[in-house]
């Protein structure tokens, strides 16, 4: 069966206050699968003038929603979050036709958005303050949370569900009204997650979705952004676009949550549980083809354990198939684009001009590229700092925790990263010593669940996503008094 009978094109519009709509010229865009080079899907290419229509709708629906209970608000999202698993089969055939995703990855995304809504559900009855003494005789002081208003969610393509909703839940939680703009290369699996939300019954306005042509992103981003009416801003993607991104919040003095790249390390001390931190390993670095924002980017490998830790991961990863995912069950499907190919290749051949060795895989023609190990890399190779956002993954062998250390901190990035160690205590020292935003001890650098703050350091990004600490990315914090009893002045 070829690649052109797996599929049609998959259509998908714009929602502003509840009603589907095209673009106001009519103009579209379209999505090409990465492996077969055919058109899966189109979506509208909205216009400055549309998505100021979006926020227009979502300015006009928080003054309902924002007063709105929160135990009605708890019920729709938990709708939402059925409507999401009994949508599963769609976003699985949209994710393998977008971004070329595996059934388990596709699976792990419904899953976890999920539980994102049924998180932001529970946390309806948490936006809550605190009353604070005061000086002032009879003053009841409070600090209060208040919902901020209209907010923007940018998701991205790698993880295309979880990230959407990830955008989406703990505003609406919180109260406020969301215009969602989805990614270009996956407009119709996002367009799935604003039709959940529509069966769990949000009003109209609620939540808006838009979509527009890679070139008008940044000029429809700043038309939103610059709206009074938009209070809130959340971005998930690159560290390079995410500057961008700040950099235009800042023009405007909107609060902006930032994750971005990361290069995460997985430190395997000289007393780790070897066969444990191999499993580890291949998962942190190839689930979904190493495409994730916490992908283990840098297997550090103290050197006496180093030959047995690398014969073991080579033995795993060859037992790990690529494919298209279309065909039959792979364990790597494709990556996003033949650039993230290209950027791939040029690591590889760096690393092994300057000495490194290719103990498994190597460079790729296609998307469907191999699980590749760079063995012997060095500071001074580019797959040393730059993020790889692919299948191509660093071994650097080192001295002792000092230099494991060391070398997890040496690069701009600081968002997850693992230490493995028998000795827990030692294990507990280095993970706080390693400068990122999280640490798993003796588990994988992918690790993600609806509940914890997620969130980097350095060039990682800014704030938390995630439970209570998202309440305080997307609320505003109050100080209101009531005088209960005269007050006196001194004039």
């Amino acid at each position: 069966m070829s690649t052109s009978d797996l599929s049609s094109v998959l259509e998908t519009k714009l929602v502003i206050a509840g009603q589907l709509r095209d673009a106001s010229n009519g103009a579209i865009f379209e999505r090409i699968n990465p492996i077969s080079g055919e058109a899966v899907s189109t979506a509208p290419a909205a216009t400055t003038d549309d998505v100021l229509l979006a926020v227009e709708a979502a300015e006009k629906a928080f003054a309902s929603w924002s007063k709105l209970g929160p135990h009605k608000r708890r019920n729709m999202l938990m709708r939402a979050a059925d409507a999401i698993r009994q949508r599963r089969a769609d976003f699985t055939e949209a994710m393998k036709a977008e971004i070329g995703a595996t059934d388990v990855w596709a699976d792990f995304n419904v899953r976890l958005a999920a539980d994102m809504l049924e998180e932001a559900a529970a946390l309806t009855t948490s936006v809550g303050g605190d009353v604070i003494p005061s000086d002032v005789p009879g003053s009841l002081a409070m600090a209060v949370r208040v919902p901020a208003g209209v907010t923007v969610g940018i998701a991205p393509w790698n993880a295309p569900v979880i990230l959407a909703v990830r955008a989406l839940a703990t505003p609406l939680a919180c109260g406020n009204t969301i215009v969602l703009k989805g990614s270009e290369q996956c407009p119709r699996t996002h367009a799935l997650v604003i039709e959940a939300l529509g069966d769990g019954g949000l009003p109209e306005g609620v939540v808006n979705y838009v979509t527009n042509a890679p070139a008008d992103a940044g000029a429809v981003f700043e038309a939103m952004v610059a709206h009074p009416a938009v209070r809130r801003v959340s971005f998930t993607g690159s560290t390079q676009v995410g500057r961008l991104v700040a950099l235009t919040c800042a023009k405007y003095l909107k609060p902006v949550v930032l994750e971005l790249g990361g290069k995460a390390p997985l430190v395997i001390l000289d007393d780790a549980d070897i066969e444990a931190a191999v499993q580890a390993a291949a998962f942190g670095a190839f689930m979904n083809s190493g495409q994730i924002c916490m992908s283990t980017e840098r297997i550090i490998v103290d050197e006496k354990i180093a030959d047995e830790f690398v014969e073991r991961l080579v033995t795993k990863t060859a037992s790990l198939p690529a494919g298209d995912p279309r065909l039959g069950p792979v364990v790597l499907g494709s990556v996003v684009n033949q650039a993230t190919v290209d950027r791939c290749n040029a690591l590889i051949d760096d690393a092994v001009l300057q000495g490194a060795r290719i103990a498994i895989g190597g460079k790729s023609e296609s998307t469907l590229m191999e699980a590749t190990l760079v063995d012997h890399v060095k500071p001074t190779m580019r797959i040393f700092r730059d993020e790889s956002f692919g299948p191509v993954k660093p071994i650097l062998r080192v001295r002792g925790v000092d230099e494991a250390v060391a070398v997890a901190n040496d690069t701009e990035y600081g968002l997850s990263a693992a230490v493995f160690g028998r000795d827990i205590a030692r294990a507990w020292q280095v993970a706080g010593r390693i400068e990122s935003g999280i640490c798993h001890i003796n588990g994988p650098t992918v690790h993600d669940e609806a509940q914890m703050p997620l969130g980097g350091v350095k060039s990682s990004g800014i704030g938390r996503f995630g439970g209570r600490a998202g309440i305080a990315e997307f609320t505003d914090l109050r100080w209101i008094t009531v005088q209960t009893e005269e007050r006196h002045y001194p004039f």
